[in-house]
């Protein structure tokens, strides 16, 4: 099965020049807790969740109409494409520890967005010996990956 067959299509995006009130927004309306952060020509140039916008807020303790995406944004971004297979997506997900993908093309134009939830909403229970197109264990295994604790604080502090 191929990413395409599962991600949503046409998602919601935002730039480095919104607010994260206008972001927060976005993903109240388009029921979402992700946004990709694109650039002129919808290239994808970071990712921003509801949780850094909620972080940035409780952080700075400014207005978040006043605080701009790209003062928050992750630009590190783990994506794959409309051709790659489901489970090469969700070995991304797996090893880079995140619950969603942006979909892009060769050039890295926003196509879509891939999420755990689409994988788990499509895994099935081997039978009879036949492996399906995303497995229970597939999706738990990642699931398993990406729930796993961080050291604590304390214990990075103390290595830096």
């Amino acid at each position: 099965m191929k990413v395409q067959d599962l991600m949503t299509t046409s998602p919601a995006g935002c730039t480095l020049t919104n607010s994260l009130a206008d972001a927060g927004m976005m993903m109240w309306h388009h029921d979402c807790g992700i946004l990709p952060v694109v650039a002129e020509g919808g290239k994808v140039v970071g990712l921003i969740t509801d949780r850094d916008i909620c972080m940035a807020g409780v952080l700075t303790g400014r207005n978040l109409a006043n605080i701009a995406v790209e003062d928050v944004v992750s630009q590190k971004v783990f994506a794959c494409r409309t051709d790659d297979d489901v489970r090469t997506a969700l070995k991304t997900m797996k090893e880079n520890r995140v619950r969603r993908l942006p979909v892009v093309d060769e050039l890295g134009l926003l196509q879509g967005i891939l999420s755990l939830n689409d994988l788990v909403l499509t895994a099935e229970e081997a039978k009879d010996k036949k492996t399906p197109k995303v497995s229970y264990a597939d999706v738990i295994t990642a699931y398993k990956s990406i729930c796993q604790h961080q050291l604590p604080l304390q214990a990075k502090a103390a290595d830096a």
